[in-house]
């Protein structure tokens, strides 16, 4: 049985196409099986996109780490909205990968960086001011939680770790866990039994 959180997903290729929408940035990305969520832009990467957005219109250059970032949709929708930023597109499926470069080039994206990562162990150099992650809940407790362990040590002093995540898929763990890792956690917004957990480093 193939994974989206599997390296190399054994699934048979069936690329499409899809819209994405945020304010007047128009997007198309190509999807496939192998990937998170292929027929749409998922509701909680859209909340995800939404809150951040609104909490940070453009402004001074920063740098953003999307963890597990699929095919793409949150950190190249951030990246062209804001194309001052610098992003850094992670994930462990070099599918999802190679969609993530195809849809930064359709979409003239210039600002963002793709590499292969198991949490956050590929930039081991890097530090961020935001962290953002949509976590793979079917990869386990342990490899979610992970990536909060993970973040707070490539954190920025006052940068902050935004996450989405259902009720019924892990909210209340996945809040009492950042909680431990940074001594700070928030509910930022929250829609249909999505979440959106910040915490801050500082």
């Amino acid at each position: 049985m193939s994974h989206y959180y599997d390296e190399n997903p054994e699934v048979k290729s069936n690329q499409k196409k899809i819209s994405y929408h945020f304010d007047k940035v128009h997007l198309e990305f190509t999807t496939d099986t192998g990937v998170f969520s292929k027929d749409r832009v998922d509701y909680g990467s859209d909340l995800l996109i939404k809150t951040f957005l609104k909490e940070h219109p453009p402004g001074p250059s920063k740098y953003i780490a999307d963890v597990g970032c699929g095919y793409g949709p949150i950190g190249l929708t951030i990246a062209k909205v804001s194309p001052h930023h610098q992003l850094y597109m992670l994930d462990v499926n070099n599918r999802a990968l190679a969609l993530t470069g195809m849809n930064k080039t359709k979409n003239q994206i210039e600002n963002a960086e793709i590499i292969e990562s198991d949490c956050l162990s590929g930039v081991s150099d890097q530090q961020f001011d935001y962290i953002l992650t949509n976590p793979p809940i079917r990869a386990g407790k342990d490899v979610v939680h992970r990536i909060f362990e993970e973040a707070y040590g490539k954190l920025k002093d006052q940068g902050a770790l935004y996450v989405v995540i259902q009720k019924k898929q892990g909210m209340p763990s996945a809040k009492k866990k950042m909680q431990e890792c940074f001594n700070h956690v928030e509910v930022v917004n929250k829609s249909k039994g999505y979440y959106i957990l910040k915490s801050l480093k500082g």
